[in-house]
């Protein structure tokens, strides 16, 4: 279907600012669709004075948010501060069918309860980044709710079954013969509707997003609206530089998260991942962060730049967004001097009461918060990166007699003050 003509056929005038919101627009994305669109409706809004609206959603399917989901929110802040509406939406109902982007089994849903909480910590943590004051807070359930049973089936005649199956994830699984229940087909509809429910001009999401993201364009041109733009921007990498950021998977780091750990974890990246987080978190310069990258390339002999000192501004910087400038002061100061070898001055104490013997370390590092699951400690502790009192554990099956106190390490950072007793 031939999409709407657009809202004016005036050409409005594509001036230097217009040129220059553009950029920031595309700064690192990794796809604007499309680009000529985007550009004659920034145009229109300088020439009009009337903002654009530009809607990011998140299904609240965690408790808090990492710094992977700031790519997204820094892109959205960006664009507020240009002038634009930004419209945070919180999929408290999509949340509810769980998004099969990049899943190749059906996402186990959540509870309302679960959904309810998560979405206050969204808005809360959000705040961290978005102007609230200026921010459109929105929540699906507001309107997908109401739809009822004839309105599912009318928004359903809406998309054809060939289109959702283009999709890469059904496709793949539907080969593979891997069950597709109908309710993840009904995903991508739910969230491009939306996008006709708010009209958004522009959508932001990652590139595990392009196909809803398209289905919002498709969508409003069926229900006589001119289709939205569409931002991807790539997925962050985790600390380990491979998975993309997730808490499952313990590669990440909470925006809400001490502000030693938070600067230890950033410290801890590799050089080449570095400049990968200084595009996609930092709201630095593009230009300073190119000069930073070149005067790292030099040997120090010729006015190079130590790649850790690059990586300490990193680190400063997003600890200060979201602790603010003396605590990320104090998790430097912290920080090296931790690198001589000594303890935190502020370790965690833990205790624990068990009945029976022995205690496995491995358990210990799940339960205290250290590793995500007991198969991922072992992993650490066979590869030595767990200390019992400096000493290095590299056993797996390690285990505790009762009663017993001790300083456990995971890495360089993580330390628990660890006392153990047997249950009465």
């Amino acid at each position: 279907m031939p999409e709407p003509a657009n809202r004016s056929a005036e050409k409005f005038p594509i001036t230097d600012r217009v040129r220059e919101a553009l950029a920031v627009t595309l700064r690192g994305c990794d796809e604007l669709l499309p680009e000529a669109d985007w550009l004659a409706r920034l145009a229109r809004s300088q020439a009009t004075g009337v903002p654009l609206r530009i809607k990011l959603g998140l299904d609240p399917t965690a408790p808090d948010i990492h710094l992977g989901h700031t790519v997204v929110l820094n892109k959205l802040r960006q664009l507020q501060d240009l002038g634009h509406t930004v419209i945070f939406l919180i999929g408290d109902f999509t949340a509810t069918i769980g998004d099969p982007s990049g899943r190749n089994v059906t996402r186990p849903p959540l509870t309302r309860e679960e959904i309810e909480t998560n979405a206050q910590t969204y808005y809360r943590q959000a705040g961290l980044v978005l102007d609230l004051e200026k921010t459109e807070i929105a929540y699906n359930s507001k309107w997908s709710d109401p739809l009822g049973a004839r309105g599912m089936i009318e928004l359903a005649s809406r998309y054809t079954v060939a289109r959702i199956m283009e999709r890469d994830d059904f496709t793949k699984r539907f080969k593979a013969g891997t069950p597709i229940s109908v309710h993840e087909l009904l995903y991508p509809l739910m969230q491009g509707y939306d996008s006709v429910v708010l009209k958004s001009d522009l959508e932001i999401g990652g590139t595990d997003q392009k196909f809803n993201l398209l289905v919002g364009r498709a969508l409003q041109s069926e229900y006589g609206q001119q289709p939205q733009c569409v931002l991807t921007m790539p997925l962050l990498e985790g600390l380990d530089g491979v998975e993309k950021m997730s808490k499952s998977k313990g590669n990440y780091v909470g925006i809400s998260e001490a502000p030693n750990s938070m600067f230890g974890k950033l410290m801890s990246i590799d050089d080449p991942l570095m400049w990968r987080y200084f595009d996609l978190i930092s709201l630095r310069p593009a230009d300073e962060v190119d000069d930073m990258k070149h005067k790292c390339s030099l040997d120090m002999s010729q006015a190079g730049m130590n790649p850790r000192d690059a990586k300490l501004l990193l680190a400063s910087e997003i600890v200060a967004r979201f602790h603010g400038v003396p605590a990320a002061e104090l998790a430097m100061d912290e920080f090296n001097r931790r690198r001589t070898g000594a303890a935190p001055a502020d370790i965690e104490s833990v205790s624990w009461k068990h009945e029976g013997q022995p205690l496995k370390l491995a358990f210990l590092l799940s339960k205290f918060g250290l590793c995500v699951s007991m198969a991922e400690a072992r992993r650490v502790i066979a590869s030595g990166g767990v200390k019992i009192n400096g000493e290095k554990i590299s056993d797996p099956e390690f285990a505790f007699t009762l009663p017993s106190e001790f300083l456990l390490q995971k890495g360089k950072i993580e330390f628990r003050r660890v006392c153990l007793v047997a249950a009465s």
